[in-house]
């Protein structure tokens, strides 16, 4: 019987196992941040347990970090101290910080990336749920908690029972206007948010091997959403080609045998998962979402369906929705472009090339927050920032941003937004503020229009 890609990466790691128990796996990448670091750090030092290997960690600082005035001191009390206890832990353990200004700062999950510490055949964790994103190269990558974060810091292992597996076939040919956010959402909105419980998912099928990087971390990232543990995406030639002469990616002859390795990972023909299915990519289309999960979406063309289920009536009545209700025309205050999902050079370039020539609506706040330095370096190389500015779209500094309201921010109460993120939830960027998940052509749209608009009556 033939393996899987996530059979393969697993098998490989693991350093020993309780008899059809859990089993010990071996950790190649911790990722850390300011937010679910610090309890970690002083568990560690309560119990005089040394770091055993900073060399493998790498830190950021993201979650709370203001995305105006980075060069000056951090108003915020909670978000100064937990950044400067970052920057004094990383520093006690000799841990590699890109702190908030150094031009490697970003978002965990683009920054990383970006610099080819993500690679396939790895297994990656960070305190953040959407460490998923890195499953696009092919790693195993997944969501832990602080105490799980200690015990990579003593042991650059964990405890964990195997998930079982998953895999999501699209084939088929993407309709004009649809973006990698929508086929997720698309996904998302059809299997629902408990489809991956207990389950790691692989994406298969041409729509996912035509996909750009970026367009794939997109999609991984958003398999929490759908409740796996975590998404991967075969590595081949897009993903070799995207590593090549990134800051840690190996160079010369060690990137040719890595690759002679990555080329072994992609699933067996005769490998079988737990669970499939399969969709066809012509019946996806611009997606939105309704209600305060991330799988109540629909098309942008229809209208919100029925459902007597109280939480479901409880998510239409904090949206102010009604079932039957179309949402195209409705008018929109703020629009959001950012977040691990959608804030990579891709994203601002599909936003721009929407824009250019056009305006901003009067009534709109429209924020763009690039994933990284490196991100929001591009949109001014390549010109972006101009046709963003022209249109009266605020381009700020990296960072999580209106993702999740942990600094300033911040949705007013009662607001709709549309936003690239990749949560809903009630106050999720604000208290009380509601949120509408969309790609970053919709999001566009909407700001120029003041409305939510059906994008592919607008497209040539």
């Amino acid at each position: 019987m033939g393996k899987t890609l996530f059979d393969k990466v697993w098998d490989a790691h693991v350093v020993d196992a309780i008899d059809n128990g859990p089993q010990i796996l071996y950790i190649d990448k911790h990722l850390i941040h300011e937010v679910t670091s610090p309890q970690a750090f002083n568990e560690l030092e309560e119990r005089g347990i040394p770091i055993f290997r900073p060399n493998q960690i790498v830190a950021t600082a993201d979650h709370n970090t203001p995305t105006l005035n980075q060069d000056k001191p951090v108003k915020d009390a909670l978000s100064r101290k937990q950044l400067e206890q970052l920057s004094e832990n990383c520093k006690k353990n000799n841990i590699t910080l890109y702190q908030l200004g150094h031009k490697y700062n970003g978002i965990v999950h683009v920054m990383a990336p970006e610099l080819g510490v993500t690679q396939p055949g790895l297994t990656m964790v960070c305190g953040d749920s959407h460490t998923s994103t890195h499953g696009a190269f092919g790693a195993i990558a997944f969501g832990i908690g602080t105490s799980q974060v200690a015990q990579v810091f003593a042991s650059q292992c964990l405890l964990l029972t195997k998930p079982k597996s998953l895999r999501v076939t699209v084939n088929g040919k993407l309709k004009k206007g649809v973006l990698p956010k929508d086929v997720i959402l698309y996904i998302i909105s059809k299997l629902g948010t408990n489809s991956g419980t207990g389950y790691f998912c692989e994406y298969a099928g041409n729509v996912f091997e035509e996909m750009s990087m970026e367009g794939r971390m997109t999609v991984c990232n958003m398999s929490i959403e759908m409740g796996a543990r975590g998404g991967m995406i075969a590595p081949d030639d897009t993903t070799f080609n995207y590593i090549k002469g990134r800051k840690f990616a190996p160079e010369g002859e060690a990137f040719d045998k890595k690759v002679a390795y990555w080329k072994t990972l992609p699933t067996d023909a005769d490998a079988s998962f737990d669970k499939e299915y399969s969709f066809d990519a012509e019946d996806i289309e611009p997606m939105i979402t309704y209600g305060t999960n991330p799988g109540m979406g629909i098309k942008i063309s229809e209208a919100i369906p029925e459902d007597e289920n109280p939480s479901f009536k409880k998510s239409l009545a904090y949206m102010d929705f009604k079932a039957g209700e179309r949402l195209v025309d409705k008018p929109i205050n703020y629009v959001f472009i950012g977040s691990c999902t959608n804030s990579r050079i891709e994203d601002f370039r599909v936003a721009a090339q929407y824009i250019k020539g056009k305006k901003k609506a009067d009534n709109v706040t429209a924020w763009l927050v690039p994933g990284s330095k490196q991100v929001e370096h591009q949109i001014i190389e390549e010109g972006l920032k101009t046709i963003f500015d022209e249109a009266g779209f605020e381009l700020r500094q990296p960072g999580c941003s209106a993702c999740l309201a942990m600094n300033d921010d911040k949705i007013p109460q009662g607001e709709y937004c549309v936003s690239t993120s990749n949560r809903n939830f009630e106050g999720r960027q604000g208290q009380g503020s509601r949120t509408i998940l969309a790609s970053p052509l919709v999001a566009a749209a909407t700001a120029v229009e003041g409305k939510i608009i059906d994008i592919t009556k607008h497209l040539n």
